[in-house]
């Protein structure tokens, strides 16, 4: 039974006014005390010319439920205040997530719809660092997140291979090369050799301008420069597949920018058509002060060669005709908020359909930072993502090595990894984050490894019981205390929580949930005997541990993180 429903069309019949107009106002009140549907009575009060409080007193007084359903109405500061019958709410819940078991939570809101997520993209020839993290993890949350409510979802890896950074590479190795051994480290050697020249530019104005030309060969096909590219991808592809590989992650497509560039010129003559192409310091740009953006998008320098965003634009332009898609999410940090700004407003004058244009979404992310200070891949001074997991993987082992489990270097990986992933999630993505390993860890905290253990609580609990009980032979009355009826409300709420954190992409809604959920289990469980002498309410809360276990344990999944068999 759909409760909103049922009180909005018993509203409806005392009002006349359209049930779903209705049920468009009903809440569910912050304070529990105030039961578990509210509606508020002032959205009648212009249509109905009457008070709150009247309205309220006039609907309470004539309203027709059943009472095995409703078990009482309150008025309260213009409120009618809802509260379920509790052994009728717990069978309800109970059924409805019956019906679906394991694949609870599943919806059809996807079906036929294609959501692109574009996310991780690092630069080649750096060293995966924790900056990269952010967007890496999010970025697999959302992907994770549409493909269980159904829809095609399509991940990519947006490469940075190409621009002036490249370049600098190049003439970099082309002075120091030599004095570095590439066979061990080398991501690291290039990383060395980047900062070395980057600090050059600095100083000399001549060799910024050297690397600058060199770019130019690059997009021109030059041999030497395009073998150097193409050693420097292939040590790098390497390295990250080594940090995928330990947090899980797999995507659909890996293109980096150089994929689109043989696709940049039907871009200049797209925009050149629509008239919508200038000249400004010989440069070509889009002016965009009509869309509110008073900073021109350039799409070609006055030297010739592309930058930024006429690659996204020709990726924008693929994406469309290969993919066919609804959403295009793009998890990049806040520092490239004007980029995309810029690059969905130029969009609209490829002459796509506004399916495509509208369906462009900036998901981006506020900076991560250890508590030492921020990082700089320039200065050198950033904190590897391998390093990290392989300190978190560590610790967790340590925690964990007096423990009479088996498997402790697989669960030391699942634990750590999760730890790391959690932390990142465990917060609004927009806001600054310090990130801190060690309460990462905590595993009494509001933490991965806290919501892996309590998963692994119930299914301890399964296991001793030996059995899954049969709904129908559940006696709903021995589950309406208020730490049963408490936890039950929560997993009902599972698919609403994922539809939030959905339109909103922000995976910490889920976080945050699983928090909840975690805490309240803790909760029912101390209060309550689960394996005990009373059959029928050891049934019945066997039931909510294995209705828990299947939330906790696709929430984790689709965040990312594995839960252990044991902890």
């Amino acid at each position: 039974m759909d409760f909103k429903t049922y009180i909005a069309e018993a509203i409806s019949n005392v009002t006349n006014i359209d049930k779903e107009e209705i049920k468009t106002y009903i809440e569910i009140p912050k304070i529990e005390a105030n039961g578990d549907f509210a509606f508020p009575c002032f959205r009648l009060a212009k249509e109905l010319k009457q008070s709150p409080i009247n309205i309220a007193n006039n609907i309470k007084d004539n309203i027709i439920v059943d009472n095995n359903i409703i078990s009482k109405i309150d008025v309260v500061n213009g409120f009618l205040n809802f509260y379920i019958a509790k052994s009728c709410l717990a069978k309800e819940t109970i059924m409805k997530f019956d019906s679906q078991k394991e694949e609870y939570g599943k919806s059809e809101i996807g079906e036929g719809k294609t959501v692109i997520v574009e996310y991780s993209s690092p630069n080649i020839a750096k060293p995966f660092h924790i900056g990269h993290l952010k967007t890496t993890i999010i970025g697999n949350s959302l992907y994770k997140l549409y493909k269980f409510l159904g829809f095609k979802t399509i991940g990519i890896n947006h490469l940075g291979d190409y621009g002036t950074q490249f370049a600098k590479l190049i003439e970099g190795y082309k002075r120091w090369g030599e004095e570095y051994d590439f066979s061990t480290d080398a991501i690291d050697k290039l990383a060395d050799i980047y900062k070395r020249i980057n600090a050059l530019c600095e100083e000399d104005e001549n060799v910024l301008e050297e690397c600058r030309a060199t770019f130019k060969k690059l997009e021109d096909g030059d041999k030497y420069c395009t073998e150097l590219w193409n050693k420097f991808k292939d040590l790098s592809i390497e390295e990250f597949n080594k940090i995928y590989d330990l947090l899980g992650i797999k995507f659909d497509s890996i293109k980096g920018e150089a994929f689109y560039s043989d696709k940049m010129q039907e871009v200049i003559d797209l925009l050149e058509k629509s008239g919508k192409l200038i000249e400004s310091q010989g440069a070509k740009v889009v002016d965009l002060e009509n869309q509110g953006i008073n900073t021109p998008c350039i799409i070609q320098k006055a030297n010739g060669s592309s930058i930024y965003a006429t690659r996204d634009l020709a990726a924008i332009l693929y994406r469309a005709r290969t993919y066919d898609f609804d959403k295009c999410l793009y998890v990049v940090g806040e520092e490239q908020s004007l980029h995309f700004k810029q690059v969905f407003a130029v969009a609209k004058y490829l002459g796509l359909d506004e399916k495509y244009t509208n369906g462009l979404e900036h998901v981006s992310y506020g900076m991560i930072r250890l508590p030492e200070g921020k990082m700089s891949s320039r200065k050198g001074n950033f904190v590897k993502v391998k390093d990290l997991i392989d300190e978190a993987i560590s610790k967790s082992k340590e925690i964990i090595k007096d423990r009479d489990i088996e498997n402790k270097d697989l669960i030391a990986k699942q634990v750590g990894v999760g730890a790391v992933i959690f932390e990142d999630l465990a917060e609004s993505r927009t806001k600054n984050q310090v990130f801190d390993l060690k309460e990462a860890l905590n595993f009494n905290g509001e933490t991965g490894p806290y919501i892996q253990y309590m998963t692994v609580r119930t299914k301890s609990v399964l296991e001793k019981a030996g059995y899954l009980p049969k709904v129908e032979e559940l006696n709903f009355e021995k589950i309406t205390d208020d730490s049963s009826i408490k936890l039950l409300k929560l997993i009902d709420n599972f698919n609403s929580i994922l539809l939030d954190a959905m339109q909103k992409n922000e995976p910490s809604i889920i976080s945050r949930y699983l928090i909840d959920v975690s805490e309240t289990f803790s909760t029912f469980y101390n209060n309550n005997k689960i394996l005990c002498d009373d059959k029928e309410a050891q049934d019945a809360r066997l039931y909510i541990t294995y209705m828990t276990k299947v939330i906790l344990t696709n929430g984790l999944g689709i965040l990312g993180i594995e839960v252990p068999e044991k902890m």
